[in-house]
């Protein structure tokens, strides 16, 4: 067998793979005895059918069978140990006089080889790093929050610019009939807000779902619609007023305290404050930092410059499906993906570049860490190291959570990569402005 190498350019290359009889003959034969040892053919007995009728019968397929099993092995085998890093999987050429009947026969793949590239991650970037505080009227807000949560309710004539409200929105053509609590500082325009104060029980308000709310996804939870409905919804929906009620806000108090945070954790409001502000900081500091990493992500992805085999990788497009796809369908996908594709390049050649690796005791502790989270969720806040570690053995038995934590700890990894060595702006925001920029809205 010979197996060589033509480059075409930096980025396409096509192998041919010799085959002589030699290489597959004994092969084909031994299936071919192994047939007619089991072969079941009228009047002749098991195992005793001429050889002549077996190779009739069954050589041709053999023979294809045992050529290709030999060839897809030899290509492997030989990109492994020639080091050629390759995009997709090597495409065929297509021979129109092709002969199974000859004896040597010779094959040609074309190969999409992934580009040469430097990544600098040191390089200037207009990256910002945001440090996101909570300000005093966020830490105002929460208390209310809370204060009208635990507070209690006392029943209305009439709705007021402060009352809670229940009622049921509907739309009999859209077969929206769902009940809901509403406040009226739910409603993007002030002016549909108005239209509630002093109406009654019983009352119906119609409302314009365009421009409701500052986010058309709340109109999922208060219509109970689809995802797929809730886009350039345009319609009226009736509201009609079931109950009407003033909060009367708790009042800031140990006992209110204790059954927030446990017994004498916090004993003063500005202990609340502190304790609000904590908590809602390390948050806080968990979207600033998957922003940093998505900003840094487009930043390399747009400023790192390379080549691909785009040609070769729209044909490979065309054949991986369960059905082949036309050349227009492929480059709609290839136009799809190619982002996706530059950024996993990249991501593997920083994690070569800096000896990234995931080793079991992170995986472990990253487990851990996690599932100790979630019991804490649940009022199981100082759980034994026993119970942890079982835990922390199961989940790991399961390859596709294996996979999918594994993918988590990579990307802490790169985090803090980029946070050591990517040059970014650090930048002190509110949580509103934070929103702001993040949507630019």
């Amino acid at each position: 067998m010979n197996i060589s190498k033509e480059q075409v350019d930096a980025l396409n290359a096509i192998v041919t793979v010799a085959i002589s009889k030699e290489d597959y003959a004994d092969k084909v034969e031994k299936v071919l005895s192994d047939y007619r040892k089991n072969a079941n053919i009228p009047g002749f007995r098991k195992g005793q059918v001429p050889m002549s009728l077996i190779q009739k019968q069954y050589g041709k397929s053999v023979l294809f069978d045992e050529v290709n099993k030999l060839l897809q092995s030899s290509l492997n085998d030989y990109l492994v140990e020639e080091k050629i890093d390759i995009l997709g999987n090597p495409l065929p050429k297509v021979t129109e006089d092709f002969d199974w009947d000859k004896d040597d026969f010779t094959f040609e793949f074309e190969l999409g080889l992934a580009p040469e590239f430097t990544v600098d991650l040191e390089a200037k970037t207009k990256v910002t790093k945001f440090d996101i505080e909570a300000d005093d009227k966020m830490l105002d807000e929460q208390v209310e929050r809370i204060q009208k949560q635990y507070g209690k309710l006392v029943p209305q004539d009439k709705v007021a610019e402060d009352s809670s409200i229940r009622g049921t929105f509907s739309n009999e053509e859209k077969g929206i009939n769902n009940a809901a609590n509403i406040t009226l500082d739910i409603f993007k325009d002030k002016k549909t807000a108005k239209q509630f104060v002093s109406k009654k029980v019983g009352d119906v308000v119609t409302l314009a779902t365009k421009g409701l709310f500052d986010d058309d996804h709340k109109l999922m939870d208060y219509l109970k619609i689809s995802h797929d409905d809730v886009h350039g919804l345009d319609i009226n929906v009736d509201f009609k007023i079931e109950e009407i009620n003033e909060v009367e806000k708790a009042e800031l108090n140990q006992e209110l305290f204790d059954k927030l945070f446990g017994e004498g954790k916090v004993t003063s409001v500005e202990e609340l404050k502190a304790k609000i502000k904590e908590d809602a900081e390390a948050q806080f500091a968990q979207q600033a930092d998957q922003k940093f990493l998505n900003d840094v992500i487009e930043s390399l992805i747009e400023n790192t410059k390379f080549e691909l085999p785009a040609e070769f990788l729209k044909k490979w497009i065309q054949t991986v499906g369960e059905n082949p796809l036309t050349i227009e369908q492929a480059e709609e996908e290839y136009s799809k993906s190619e982002k996706g594709l530059r950024y996993q390049l990249i991501e593997n050649k920083i994690i070569a570049d800096n000896n990234l690796q995931i080793q079991f005791e992170d995986l472990k502790a990253h487990t851990a860490d996690l599932i100790k989270k979630q019991m804490a969720q649940f009022g199981q806040l100082n759980p034994s190291d026993e119970e942890v570690e079982g835990i922390v053995a199961r989940v790991l038995s399961n390859q596709e959570e294996v996979k999918r934590l594994s993918e988590q700890v990579m990307s802490e990894k790169m985090l803090d990569l980029f946070k050591e060595k990517v040059g970014a702006k650090p930048k002190k925001v509110n949580y509103d402005q934070f929103i702001k920029e993040m949507y630019g809205e």
